[in-house]
This record gives structure tokens, C-alpha cells and sequence, in this order.
């Protein structure tokens, strides 16, 4: 560094920050020895490390920065003036307390919960006589304060060690060199900082990206597990609430031992010889971006945006009233996965890493290849998180992976990502549980130019798109190469081995708000049903019959439903259920099946019963309301009504709370 003529404040950041690199990697070494209690393997330990590092760079690079800028800042130089020194000294103080107060923190959670801290520690503040005294009943307190405070003198000793060996080396650089090397040390650092080249950031999902929980605790630091869930550390569950509900909510769901005191919500199906599957079918559920009922043709828009999806419908197993809990796409793959709907307001569940732990029914489907197809990147909304920690031996494929051109940022055009989708799943050697996840019916609705020949570009006088749904002709095109992307899926699949033995299953991960008054009564439009009403295509014309069904069903329900007709037996311990399940269609033909509904942006939530949507303001932000989704009568709804769907409202919410944070995947 001194031959290029580095300045002494740069060599002085680097030095420093390598010492704390090697003792946070000493720090995770001892955090492994001592608390790891499974098998592991060397590669799994490897990249443990290798990626924690890579979190620890960033937590290095951060405080590096500001000390970059205060070096070119001439008064608060660290090295040449005096106040300089004392602000950077203080500055390292309060850093070195900070840092030693996080490892203390961490290990102890750790012994305690056999995690790493997060920002939930906060919550124990609002009872810190009670908390601390259960720490002092718990722990050695004096010993780990001894412990913490020779730490922090070795730390400001070793750093007053290295600013006297930097400051006593010769100064050898100009006005020059100072602006070159710290404008390259910045962006260093902050490439240290975003953790990667590419468009998503290092994110603490990427610790869940292999799969395995050893790598995710080994890699990740008590600063990015702290910092990263400091928006959800209210987020929480209300086990009295939970416990009040579980009557209702154990009976509605089919529990098959209730027990109010453990809250146990398992239900093991064993699968029936009479399946629908007599062989292992093979799998292909795609969720559809934005895809929207009141846009598409089977509701009888006349745009007829959907035609061959349409033709789908008319020959497999059609759902046309089903919603998903939620709006968004994040929260829509989050259900579709876990079978529980995201009802965190603050974010999503995929971005709480108190959550990113969940049991799923694809690892119920023993001998299957599981797949996840994607045209952009898991790092979006931190989904790689959930996919790869979640379900086992995933083959996840994302924009790099394939020989197709990226399109625009959301990777590789839909068309596409099916063609490449079916050149994997023809190779495959094992039945498979593939998932492939479309983008183009999303702004900037992209149409490749490859496909301008074939795909023609329709114009419709604006106020009629407005009329029936469509903001823009950009957006109605768009739909509509949704649905020339299904077609040419199926040219491709129909002409494989594998097509006669597999079950498609098409389902939205959310819908559009928008006026669908011509073809729904006035609630689906005034009540914001049209960001959940979403269609619900099963599709296997050699092993099922067609069929339509206009029982209310939700997102939650595909995962048992799947299992069910795949003749598969699975434990479910969330809250969807087999939506053909044949003892339940011959009991009520599916006509007391209730749909939770959450409004994240109006922040209402609701449930719809039979032909009525029940909804009100959280925390009383907005009276009450029922309306009818049948027709635009009037409801007289009198209190006893209301007390019952505001009930069976909350013990919907309270128990997807609960189960969003005590739903772990089973090993």
C-alpha cells in the first residue's frame, strides 16, 4: 500500500477492518463449536463461512465509509488533526461497544433459542424489569460482563495499536492520489456493501439459498439478523386470541386430535386407492402474474382477452370462484407454498427471517423432483429464502440459467421461460413437482420482438379498455400475450413423453383493482374483490374429467388439493384444504367453505360466506360493512349477523398469525 502510494487514513480503514473481519470469523468459528448439535458435511460448513464473510465485509464496509469521508473532511482528518483523532476514536468506542454488546446478545439467544438475535429482543424492553431479572436468574451476568469489558479494552488496544503503527509511517501521497484511491475505496466498500455484482443486493435470505439451516446459522451475523427483522419486531402472534379460535377454527379445518392447549392443527391424510392418479402424476403449477377474472374470457369479458385459456377451462377442472388472500405477488407464491395467508402488514412474510421457516405438502411428495422455474431473479421480495430453505432438494432456475435473452428486469420473456421450462422437465428421469412463475402481464409489459410476427398487437379505443378493465392498450396486449404464452407452452409439452402423465394447475398470484361492473355486481368493484378474484385451472385431460365448480375456494387450498388428486399422503399443518375432497363435497357440496380476505393497502380484512362479504377497518380504522357478491341487493344484516362474521373474521387472522410464526417444516 505504500509503494502505490495509498493514503495513511485508506491503510489505516483496511488494516482495521481486517481485524475485525478475522474476529468475526473467529466469532463464528467459536459460535459453531460450541452450540452446533446436527450432522453436517464440509461443503455445507464451507459455504457457511464463505458466505458469511461476505456479511461480515458489509457490516465492515459500512463503518469503513464513514471513516472514508471523515478522512476527506480536512478538520476531522483521523490521522493529521487532533479533533479529527478524538471524533474517530469515539466514533471506533461507540462502534466497539456496539459490536461487543450484539456477540454478547447473539450468544446468549443463541443458548437460549438456538437462533440469532433479532429484533424482537426489542419487545422485551416494554417489560425490562421482568426481562432482566429472568437474565440475571439465567445467565453468569458478572462473569459475561467481565468477559464484555476485557473484549472492548482488547479491541480499543489493538486498534490504538495499529493507528500508532499507521501514523508513524511516512506520508507519501498528493491532492492527487488522495481523490483517486478514495473514490476507488469507496466504491469498493460499496460493493462490499451490496454484496454482489448483479441487480439484488447480498440479502439475509441468501443465507437460506442452499437449503440448509446449518449454512444459514453459520453464515449469518447478529447485525444482519438484527437489522434485517427490525421492521417485524412488533410483528407477533396473540396466543390467547389463537386459543380462542381454535374451537372454530379446529372443527372448520378437520384437526384430526384437537388440543386447545398445544394448539395442534396437524391432519394426516392417507391416500386412497380410488385416487382420480392411479400412477405417480407428474406436477406443473404455474402462477400466473396479475392474472385477474374480470379480465379474462371466462367471465365472459368481451374483449376476450384469454381464448385458449378459455378452451383449458372448458376441458379440465375450472374454479370460478376463488380468491387469493391477499393482493401482491410475493404474498401470493407465499400462500400458494405454505397453504397460510400473509397477513403481516408491515412486509412481507418472505422478508421476516422469523418466519422464513415452513412446513410445505411439496416435501410430502416423496420421490418427486421438485422444480421452481422463475424468468428473473428468487432475490426479489428475498422468495429464494422460502423456496430453498423450505422445500427439499429444489432445482431452482432463475434468468442466468437460461440460453434465453433477458427481456427486461424481470428476466426472460414468459414464452420462453415455458419453452425452457418443458426442454428441463422432458429430461427429467423421476416424477416431478415443478412450479413455474410468469412476469410479462406486469409494467413494463414487454413483448419480445420475436414474437411480433406471430403475436399481433390489437387497438381498442381507450374508453372501451377502461370499461372493460384495461388501463391501456400496453396492458390489455399484454394479457393477451399471457394468453399466447399458454398456447405455445402446450404446442411444446403436448409433444413430450411426459404430457398424458401430468396434472397442470394454473392459478393467479393476485388480481387488479379496476371497474368490473359489466360483468360483477357493484361489491366485486366497490369492495376491492377484483385484487383477489383470480381463476383456477386444474388441467389433465388424460387422468381427470372437466368439470366447473362455483363453491368458494382460495390460494391456501392448492397445495392438499394437489396431493389429493395425486393419490399422495401428506401431513397438513396450515390452514387450506382439499377442495375435492370427497367427503366434504358430499356432506355440503362446498357451500360452507369461508374465504379470508386481507386489504394490505386499505388495511381491511374480511371473510366471504356463502354470497356475503363480511369486511372492517383493523383497528376500527373504518366501520363495518356485509354486502352481497351475488347481486346488488341491499344486505339488512342485524348485530347477531355481524357478531358472527366478525368472529369468524378474527379467528381466521388470529390463526394465520399464529401459524405464519409456529408452522415449521417437519424433518
Amino acid at each position: 500500500m505504500q509503494r502505490l502510494k495509498i493514503p495513511r487514513y485508506i491503510q489505516w480503514i483496511v488494516l482495521t477492518g481486517i481485524i475485525f473481519l478475522l474476529l468475526m470469523t473467529l466469532l463464528r468459528g467459536v459460535l459453531f463449536l460450541v452450540f452446533q448439535r446436527s450432522d453436517y458435511s464440509s461443503s455445507e460448513l464451507l459455504d457457511g463461512f464463505i458466505l458469511g464473510l461476505r456479511y461480515d465485509l458489509r457490516m465492515v464496509c459500512i463503518a469503513s465509509v464513514v471513516f472514508l469521508i471523515l478522512g476527506m473532511i480536512r478538520p476531522l482528518h483521523p490521522l493529521d488533526k487532533k479533533l479529527g483523532q478524538k471524533v474517530s476514536f469515539t466514533i471506533w468506542i461507540i462502534i466497539i461497544i456496539g459490536f461487543a454488546l450484539f456477540y454478547a446478545v447473539d450468544f446468549a439467544n443463541y443458548a437460549y433459542l438456538s437462533q440469532h438475535v433479532t429484533a424482537t429482543v426489542l419487545n422485551y424492553l416494554g417489560d425490562a424489569r421482568i426481562s432482566l431479572r429472568m437474565i440475571w436468574e439465567s445467565y453468569p451476568v458478572v462473569w459475561l460482563t467481565l468477559a464484555l469489558l476485557v473484549m472492548i479494552f482488547a479491541l480499543i488496544t489493538v486498534l490504538r495499536i495499529v493507528y500508532n503503527y499507521i501514523l508513524s509511517r511516512p506520508k507519501n501521497s498528493t491532492k492527487r492520489t488522495r481523490i483517486i484511491w478514495g473514490i476507488v475505496f469507496f466504491l469498493l466498500f460499496a460493493l462490499g456493501i451490496f454484496g454482489r455484482l448483479g441487480q439484488y443486493p447480498l440479502r439475509w435470505s441468501d443465507a437460506f439459498g442452499k437449503g440448509s439451516d446449518l449454512v444459514a446459522n453459520v453464515a449469518l451475523n447478529p447485525f444482519e439478523s438484527f437489522f434485517s427483522s427490525l421492521e417485524f419486531k412488533s410483528a407477533t402472534y396473540d396466543v390467547e386470541r389463537t386459543r380462542a379460535a381454535y374451537g372454530f377454527m379446529s372443527n372448520y379445518l378437520g384437526v384430526d386430535h384437537p388440543d386447545s392447549n398445544t394448539l395442534n392443527f396437524d391432519r394426516t391424510v392417507i391416500a386412497k386407492t380410488d385416487s382420480p392418479a392411479t400412477t405417480q402424476p407428474n406436477v406443473v403449477l404455474v402462477i400466473c402474474e396479475s392474472f385477474s377474472g374480470y379480465k379474462s374470457s371466462m367471465y365472459g369479458n368481451p374483449l376476450n382477452t384469454t381464448p385458449y385459456f378459455n378452451e383449458l377451462c372448458k376441458n379440465g377442472i375450472f374454479f370460478d370462484r376463488y380468491f387469493t388472500p391477499t393482493y401482491g405477488t410475493a404474498r401470493g407464491v407465499w400462500a400458494t407454498i405454505t397453504g397460510i395467508p400473509d397477513v403481516q402488514i408491515v412486509n412481507t412474510s418472505s422478508r421476516n427471517p422469523a418466519t422464513v421457516n415452513q412446513h410445505t405438502i411439496m416435501n410430502d411428495f416423496k420421490g418427486y423432483e421438485k422444480y421452481y422455474f422463475i424468468g428473473g431473479s428468487t432475490s426479489w421480495a428475498n422468495i429464494r429464502g422460502l423456496l430453498k430453505d423450505n422445500i427439499d432438494s429444489l432445482h431452482l432456475y432463475e434468468q442466468d440459467d437460461y440460453n434465453a435473452p433477458k427481456l427486461d428486469v424481470w428476466g426472460i420473456s414468459d414464452k420462453n421461460l415455458f419453452l425452457e421450462s418443458n426442454k428441463k422437465l422432458a429430461q427429467a428421469k423421476n416424477p416431478f413437482f415443478a412450479i413455474i412463475q410468469t412476469a410479462d402481464n406486469h409494467r413494463p409489459y414487454s413483448i419480445p420482438e420475436e414474437d411480433r410476427k406471430e403475436f399481433k398487437r390489437l387497438s381498442v379505443p381507450i374508453d372501451t379498455l377502461k370499461k372493460y378493465g384495461f388501463d391501456s392498450e400496453d396492458e390489455y396486449n399484454a394479457f393477451r400475450y399471457t394468453d399466447f404464452c399458454f398456447e405455445k407452452f402446450f404446442e411444446a409439452v403436448k409433444k413430450e413423453n411426459y404430457f398424458k402423465n401430468t396434472i397442470f394447475v394454473f392459478t393467479g398470484d393476485h388480481g387488479i383493482p379496476g371497474d368490473a361492473a359489466d360483468m360483477f355486481p357493484d361489491a366485486w368493484t366497490n369492495n376491492r374483490l377484483t385484487c383477489e378474484h383470480v381463476p383456477f385451472l386444474i388441467y389433465a385431460p388424460d387422468i381427470i374429467k372437466p368439470q366447473r365448480y362455483s363453491f368458494l375456494a382460495s390460494q391456501i387450498d392448492i397445495m392438499p388439493t394437489i396431493a389429493g388428486l395425486c393419490n399422495i399422503s401428506y401431513t397438513n399443518t396450515a390452514m387450506g384444504r382439499d377442495l375435492l375432497d370427497a367427503k366434504r363435497l358430499t356432506a355440503d357440496s362446498g357451500k360452507n367453505n369461508a374465504i379470508f380476505i386481507i386489504d394490505m393497502d386499505q388495511k381491511r380484512i374480511g371473510i366471504i360466506h356463502h354470497d356475503l362479504y363480511y369486511s372492517y377497518g383493523l383497528n376500527n380504522s373504518s366501520p363495518q360493512s356485509i354486502v352481497s357478491i351475488a347481486n346488488n341487493n341491499k344486505v339488512n344484516a342485524n348485530d347477531s349477523m355481524l357478531h358472527y362474521y366478525r368472529t369468524m373474521t378474527d379467528d381466521f387472522f388470529a390463526t394465520a398469525n399464529y401459524l405464519l410464526f409456529n408452522n415449521k417444516k417437519r424433518r
